[in-house]
C-alpha cells in the first residue's frame, strides 16, 4: 500500500503523509493553504460558491470538471490536478479571459459567488469550444447568485471566447504536459492514509476493492460524496474507515453490449446522461435536471443506486426499464458476482439487498425496443438543481390490437423506497391505452402508495402529481402536438 496522498495544486506537487478521511477540499484550501478565493456558502453542494476545477485522467486523456469543494473529500484527489480561482491570473497578474469577460459584462456585484461562477465558466471553456447560450445556462445551473442576476453572467460566458480563443489559453496548451504528470502519479497501489479522525483507503483494482470491503464491513463506501459529504458537513458524522471507489478504472466504464448498456458503478452522471440520451430524450432531460453540473460531475450511477434514497431520480427510470444490478464480493475462490433486478435491491427505507462484503459493480440497462412506450419526468419545487418531490418513469408494451400486455410504472418520492405501482399496473394490463384506462390506473394509485407529508410536498399533492404524470404520459404518446413541458428542449423531450 502507498501511504502518501499525491496531487497537483495548480502546477505544484502536493504530497501528504497524513490526512483525515473526510477533510473537505474547501477546508483544506481555506484553513491550511490560506487560499480564500474559494468561498463557503451552503456547505451542501447547492450554491456553487465553492466551485473548483479538477483535472483527472479519463481513458488516458485529461478531463476537467467543475466540482463542489465543500463536499469533496481531499484524499479523493489522489492523482488529480486541483485548480482554484487563484490559479487563473497570468504571470503578470492580469485577468484570465473568463474573469475579464465577467468584468466587461458587469457579471459581479457583491462578489461572493463570483469565484464559483468563474470556475464553472472556466471548466466549460476548457472542455467545449464556443458553447451556445443553452449550454452556458446548463453549466451555470449549479451556481446561485442573489444580487447580479444571471443575464450578465451568461453574457460573460458568450464573451470569454471573443476576448481570447480557447486554443490560446495557457491551460488548454498545457493539457498534454499535465496529463503526463498525472500519468506518472497514477499507479495500481492501494492508497492508505491515516488521519486523526480515521483511515482512508483508495484501491485501484476490483480485486483490491473486494478485499478491503471484506476486511472492513463497517466502512463507508464513497463514490462522488454528493450525499455522504453532507453526512459530514451537516450531520457532523465521523466516518471511519472510508473506502473510495474512484481510483478503480474498470468501474468508470460504459459499454454497449448489444441489447443493453453496461454502466460501471463509478460512471459519472455526466457520462450516464450522454449514454441514456441515446435511449430516450426524456432520460436526457431527466438527467439534465439532476442537480447542477458540479453534482453530475462528481455523482455516479452506482452511488445514486446504492445510496437507496427514495427520491433519487435514476432508480425509477432504471426500474421501469427493468435494469439489472451486478453485485460483487470476495470469496475464498475469488470474486463472486450475482445479478438481481434493480427493483428487488430496495428493501426498505435506507435498507438494500447488499450482503456482507458486497458492493455495487455495475448496472445493466436494456435498450428500448421499437414500439415500446416510455416516459420519464420529475416535479420539484425549483425547476433546476433540485431534488424531486415526485419522479415517475413508465414503460408500456402494446399488442398488435392496441391492448397493453405489460406495464411498468415506477415512482420515486411516493414511498420509503423507489417502487412500482402494482395496482395501477394491473388496472392498465389488458386494456386500450386511452383516457378511461388511465383514469382507472390513477384511481388505483392510493392502493399502491401512502406517501408522507414533508417539506417537499404533502401526501395529497404527491398522489395528485403521480396521477398527473400518468396522464401526461398518455397525452404525449397520443397527442404529439400537445404542449406538456415548459419550453424548447423540454417539449422536444416529450416526443423522444
Amino acid at each position: 500500500m502507498r501511504e502518501t496522498l499525491r496531487f497537483l495544486l495548480g502546477d505544484r506537487l502536493v504530497e501528504l503523509d497524513r490526512c483525515d478521511p473526510t477533510l473537505t477540499v474547501l477546508d483544506w484550501l481555506r484553513l491550511d493553504q490560506r487560499m480564500t478565493g474559494t468561498k463557503e456558502g451552503c456547505a451542501e453542494g447547492d450554491c456553487g460558491a465553492c466551485t473548483v476545477v479538477v483535472g483527472r485522467l479519463d481513458r488516458g486523456s485529461l478531463r476537467y470538471e467543475a466540482i463542489n469543494a465543500c463536499i469533496r473529500f481531499l484524499p479523493t484527489l489522489d492523482g488529480c490536478q486541483l485548480l482554484t480561482v487563484e490559479h487563473l491570473k497570468g504571470a503578470d497578474g492580469g485577468l484570465h479571459p473568463v474573469q475579464q469577460a465577467m468584468v466587461e459584462c458587469h457579471g459581479s456585484q457583491c462578489g461572493f459567488c463570483t469565484p464559483g461562477f468563474v470556475m464553472s465558466l472556466f471548466a466549460l471553456r476548457l472542455n467545449e469550444a464556443e458553447p451556445d447560450v443553452r449550454r452556458i445556462e446548463d453549466a451555470l445551473a449549479g451556481n446561485l447568485c442573489r444580487c447580479t442576476g444571471y443575464e450578465p453572467i451568461i453574457a460573460a460566458g458568450r464573451r470569454m471566447d471573443e476576448i481570447a480563443p480557447r486554443e490560446a489559453d495557457r491551460f488548454f496548451q498545457k493539457r498534454e504536459a499535465v496529463a503526463n504528470r498525472l500519468t506518472a502519479l497514477n499507479d495500481t497501489e492501494t492508497l492508505a492514509l491515516q488521519g486523526e479522525s480515521g483511515r482512508f483507503y483508495a484501491p485501484a483494482t476490483i480485486e483490491a476493492l473486494a478485499e478491503l470491503v471484506a476486511a472492513h464491513p463497517q466502512a463507508t463506501l464513497v463514490a462522488g460524496a454528493t450525499d455522504v459529504g453532507l453526512w459530514v458537513t451537516k450531520a457532523m458524522k465521523r466516518l471511519d474507515p472510508v473506502i473510495y471507489l474512484g481510483r478503480v478504472e474498470a468501474l468508470h466504464a460504459i459499454t454497449d453490449e448489444g441489447d443493453h448498456l453496461r454502466f460501471g458503478a463509478m460512471a459519472s452522471l455526466i457520462d450516464v446522461r450522454e449514454a441514456l440520451a441515446a435511449l430516450s430524450r426524456q432520460l436526457d432531460e431527466l438527467m439534465r435536471r439532476f442537480g447542477g453540473e458540479q453534482v453530475r460531475n462528481a455523482g455516479t450511477i452506482g452511488g445514486n443506486i446504492a445510496n437507496g434514497s427514495p427520491i433519487g431520480d435514476l432508480p425509477p427510470g432504471l426500474i421501469a426499464l427493468d435494469a439489472t444490478l451486478v453485485l460483487a464480493r470476495r470469496t475464498e475462490s475469488g470474486i463472486r458476482r450475482r445479478a438481481i433486478p434493480i427493483e428487488s435491491f430496495f428493501l426498505d427505507y435506507r435498507k438494500q439487498d447488499r450482503r456482507h462484503g458486497e458492493f455495487v459493480e455495475a448496472a445493466l440497462v436494456p435498450k428500448l425496443a421499437r414500439g415500446v412506450l416510455f416516459h420519464a419526468s420529475k416535479v420539484s419545487k425549483r425547476f433546476d438543481e433540485d431534488i424531486s418531490a415526485v419522479c415517475g418513469s413508465f414503460l408500456l408494451r402494446l399488442s398488435s390490437d392496441g391492448l397493453i400486455y405489460e406495464a411498468r410504472l415506477a415512482y420515486g418520492g411516493m414511498a420509503g423506497i423507489p417502487k412500482r405501482a402494482a395496482a395501477a399496473e394491473a388496472a392498465l394490463v389488458g386494456r386500450l391505452w386511452n383516457e378511461e384506462t388511465v383514469t382507472a390506473a390513477i384511481a388505483a394509485l392510493p392502493l399502491d402508495f401512502t406517501p408522507l407529508d414533508d417539506m417537499r410536498a404533502s401526501a395529497h399533492y404527491r398522489l395528485t402529481i403521480a396521477g398527473n404524470l400518468l396522464r401526461r404520459f398518455l397525452i404525449e404518446t397520443t397527442q404529439p402536438d400537445a404542449k406538456t413541458r415548459v419550453a424548447g428542449l423540454l417539449a422536444e423531450a416529450a416526443h423522444g
